[in-house]
């Protein structure tokens, strides 16, 4: 690399390597305790019954949204008919033409050879019945967008949805490092495969060895920041404008969990993060975090 364009970039790696913060607050509120949750892959908080938050497992698993609340309490599950789990990485919960709805990132390409990948949406559930042990009902009104990048297949673990109902999707970062894509809300009305838009490069510098791969991503409450997680960092950017976003303030939840997955706005300030299981542990902790004010 030539010395111009190596002081150009020193700023974003810098920017992106350096830990500026510990959390301000970081206690473990539970574990799992649905012995078939083993391996959630993001978490979204109900705009309709706030106390619940959903869940799902990734790739392989079956096509099912779990409730639960913030001690890891099984709430319930929701079987999505019609769909399967091929790698399910991300949840979301945004704005549809059914008013608030849930949006299931099928995303994940850890080969990076898929050439069509597939966001789900169904509308949110407004009663805590739905969500029962003891059956599956089905939800209604299931709709999708069928996507590929524009620069090819890319590995993605991160989501999030704005109030036009745009989707963002930010690459794990496996090759090319960690990019923002956006699908605008006409992806879900046309029946055919449409191109994400490549809004901007992000000023993470991905590596598995220090735990720097993108895992999820969520907007908070008033779209003034994103959140978005690797398996040891919270990086909190700011929303400048449409979809674009300014240098992150960082944080280390190093040594919290097995493998950081989740992550989710319980208010301006809070974040809460899920994990997959590990080790001799037989659920994924949970964790309340508050990186800065």
């Amino acid at each position: 690399m030539r010395l111009a364009a190596a002081a150009a970039v020193l700023p974003h790696l810098l920017a992106a390597q350096t830990i500026v913060a510990h959390p301000a607050e970081a206690v473990r509120t539970g574990m799992f305790q649905d012995p078939d949750l083993r391996e959630s892959s993001g978490v979204a908080r109900s705009h309709a019954l706030p106390h619940l938050l959903f869940t799902i497992n990734d790739s392989g698993n079956e096509p099912i949204v779990f409730a639960f609340d913030s001690s890891g309490r099984a709430l319930g599950r929701w079987r999505v008919p019609g769909v399967r789990n091929r790698d399910w990485e991300a949840l979301a919960i945004g704005p549809c033409p059914a008013g608030s709805c849930l949006y299931i990132g099928d995303i994940g390409d850890n080969g990076e050879r898929e050439l069509s990948l597939t966001v789900y949406r169904v509308p949110e559930p407004d009663r805590a019945e739905l969500f029962q042990p003891a059956g599956d009902p089905a939800p209604p009104e299931l709709d999708s967008a069928v996507f590929s990048y524009s620069d090819g297949p890319h590995d993605a673990e991160a989501m999030w949805v704005d109030e036009t109902e745009a989707v963002y999707i930010v690459t794990k970062g496996r090759t090319g490092g960690v990019k923002l894509f956006r699908l605008p809300p006409s992806s879900f009305r046309v029946n055919h495969s449409v191109t994400a838009e490549l809004v901007q490069r992000l000023p993470i510098t991905p590596g598995f060895w220090p735990g720097r791969m993108v895992t999820d991503a969520a907007l908070s409450p008033g779209g003034r920041r994103v959140a978005i997680r690797t398996y040891t960092e919270v990086y909190l950017f700011p929303v400048l404008g449409p979809g674009r976003l300014g240098e992150p303030a960082v944080c280390s939840v190093a040594g919290l969990e097995p493998q950081g997955e989740g992550i989710e706005w319980l208010d301006t300030t809070r974040l809460i993060l899920t994990s997959e299981a590990g080790g001799a542990a037989a659920a994924g902790p949970l964790h309340v975090v508050r990186c800065g004010g």
